[in-house]
């Protein structure tokens, strides 16, 4: 899994309307989404226990969904990464400051599947929710500092990105869309990150 948020010199003002007016948009058709990607892992996950296999176009639209979403918190919270709008779509854009790529497996353990989501994936679960509160507390932080100061501490960004990039590891491995456990770490530091694990 391959997740890119590039500092694209953010308005030090923007950030105070873009959670609640700019972005609002975004949020009823990724509910939507969200509501569908449920439902289409879970058929997915039939699918795996059968055939060992993901079908291609649901892991396409789920991809999608998590991309979208992280387009739009690198516009907003947590990110405030960009003041370039988020596209409309699910389609991979690399002209945007922001991506996020997951290899589509051949093959998956049809024996974890049933254990993969809530069992195996939980105490990474869990390691995210006690994250959020830091997570809140830094995006807090980076606003203020950008409203001071006119930009975001490359070190600052990085963790936020770090905890971010961990956060979609998670909801790869426990959307079934790859086999190896995630890494208990940030990946910090570069600006798209490949990671061997989902």
């Amino acid at each position: 899994m391959r997740v890119r948020g590039a500092f694209d010199s953010p308005s030090r003002w923007l950030w105070l309307i873009k959670w609640c007016v700019l972005a609002t948009p975004h949020y009823p058709i990724l509910l939507v989404l969200y509501l569908v990607y449920l439902p289409l892992t879970v058929i997915a996950g039939v699918a795996i226990l059968i055939s060992g296999r993901y079908p291609r176009p649901l892991f396409d639209f789920n991809v999608g969904v998590l991309r979208w979403s992280w387009r739009v918190m690198n516009y907003r919270f947590p990110m405030n990464s960009t003041d370039r709008y988020p596209p409309f779509t699910l389609a991979s854009r690399p002209d945007y400051p922001a991506d996020l790529q997951v290899d589509y497996p051949d093959r998956l353990d049809n024996r974890t599947v049933l254990v993969k989501s809530w069992l195996l994936g939980l105490p990474q679960v869990l390691m995210c929710w006690a994250l959020e509160p830091v997570l809140q507390l830094l995006c807090v932080i980076t606003a203020l500092t950008l409203l001071i100061t006119g930009t975001i501490p490359a070190g600052m960004s990085d963790l936020l990105l770090g905890i971010v990039r961990w956060r979609y590891r998670v909801a790869v491995y426990v959307s079934l869309m790859r086999d190896e456990y995630p890494p208990f770490r940030l990946d910090q530091g570069e600006r798209w990150a490949t990671d061997g694990a989902a």
